[in-house]
Parts: C-alpha cells; sequence; structure tokens
C-alpha cells in the first residue's frame, strides 16, 4: 500500500531522468495533475498527458514527456520532497523563499490550486511545500 503519492510521483521522474527516458508515466490524482501543470509552465517537461490504462476500466495514468537539454542535459538535477506525511512544511507567502537564488522552483499546495512559489508570492498565497527541483 503506497502512502505518500506525491514522493511516489516524484521518484518515477527522478528515475526516468536518471535513464534518460523520454516519457514516464504514473497513476492520476489531482494534485499529481497540478504538478504536472507546474512543470509544464515553469519549462521542466514538454508536455502532460490523461491516458487511458484499458478500455472500459475508469482509471487513467498521467504521461510526463520529460526535457532534455540540446546536448543531452538534464534539465531536472535535482527534485525533492519537502513536506512528508510523517512532517508536513507550511509556509506563508512572505515566507517562500527562492530555490537556489531563483534558478529552481518550490511546488506549493494552495487554496487555489497547485502553483510554483513564484506564483503564489505573485498571488500573496501560502500553503503546503510540496517539493523543491532545480
Amino acid at each position: 500500500m503506497m502512502t505518500d503519492p506525491i514522493a511516489d510521483m516524484l521518484t518515477r521522474i527522478r528515475n526516468a531522468v536518471r535513464v534518460e527516458r523520454s516519457a514516464v508515466e504514473m497513476p492520476l490524482s489531482k494534485v499529481k495533475r497540478g504538478v504536472a501543470e507546474v512543470l509544464k509552465r515553469e519549462g521542466y517537461i514538454w508536455d502532460w498527458a490523461e491516458e487511458q490504462v484499458e478500455e472500459g476500466r475508469p482509471m487513467k495514468q498521467l504521461r510526463l514527456d520529460l526535457k532534455y537539454g540540446p546536448n543531452g542535459e538534464h534539465v531536472i538535477q535535482t527534485i525533492r520532497r519537502v513536506s512528508k506525511p510523517g512532517r508536513r512544511v507550511y509556509q506563508q507567502a512572505k515566507g517562500l523563499r527562492p530555490v537556489l537564488n531563483g534558478l529552481g522552483i518550490s511546488i506549493v499546495s494552495t487554496s487555489r490550486g497547485v502553483l510554483s512559489d513564484r506564483e503564489a508570492r505573485q498571488k500573496n498565497l501560502g500553503g503546503e511545500v510540496l517539493c523543491e527541483l532545480w
């Protein structure tokens, strides 16, 4: 039984980037869809899509098309979970600091959806800090 689906998503992305796969698939949820949308807006992946696992079954999968540089450089160098089931981490908008002086992002779950730290600061929203990546 999986207790932390967000950590599972991040681990799947981390493993796929290490072996330089072009895409990675995982079970779909609303939060994962929000994280994928933030990754696309911030330029860490090419695109994402919802795919049906089998005809007639309600379960869907999320497919992320990973992005690499022109010479095969990894766009996602590091991705780590901040808020965990055993220790939730919440920040106010003024407490959200830039990751690596603005070279990376934090992904925050707010009352208005999943946003990057930049978007959350602009909208003056705080929330649960899901992960950091650069």
